[in-house]
């Protein structure tokens, strides 16, 4: 699960890093800055200086316990992705979304490989994204 020592800042850009990931890999994957943000504010309302990042909600409005499984979070963002019109989605969805919004941020493909290591073996994305590159003109 994902605790907070996996967030560190690596050549002046945040990540997740050693991130233990699907048949064992371990991952560095790219944070940008506004996401960071926003888990700043979590981090600051949920009091969490240490330990896994996701805490389970009391419905009054404290965290409580330790974390939360991969499951409930699983749930968590399918029933988000519910209340905005998407009703199937897979978690490579959101690997590619992460992709996205890390190359509309980016400056160039020479300036970082945050698309590429957030792709991983994804190759038809990372074609089409940088076909756009060069149609673009970047």
């Amino acid at each position: 699960m994902l605790r907070l020592d996996h967030l560190q800042q690596r050549e002046e850009h945040w990540a997740i890093v050693d991130f233990g990931g699907k048949a064992g890999h371990v991952r560095t994957v790219p944070v940008p800055d506004w996401v960071r943000g926003e888990l700043d504010k979590w981090l600051a309302a949920a009091a969490i200086d240490r330990g896994k990042l996701f805490r389970r909600v009391h419905r009054v409005g404290r965290t409580w316990g330790d974390g939360m499984t991969e499951k409930a979070v699983w749930h968590i963002v399918k029933e988000a992705a519910k209340t905005i019109g998407v009703a199937k989605l897979a978690p490579h969805d959101l690997r590619r979304t992460c992709a996205r919004l890390c190359h509309a941020s980016e400056v160039s493909w020479s300036k970082s490989n945050s698309i590429r290591t957030c792709l991983g073996s994804d190759h038809r994305t990372l074609s089409r994204l940088q076909a756009a590159d060069l149609i673009s003109g970047q």
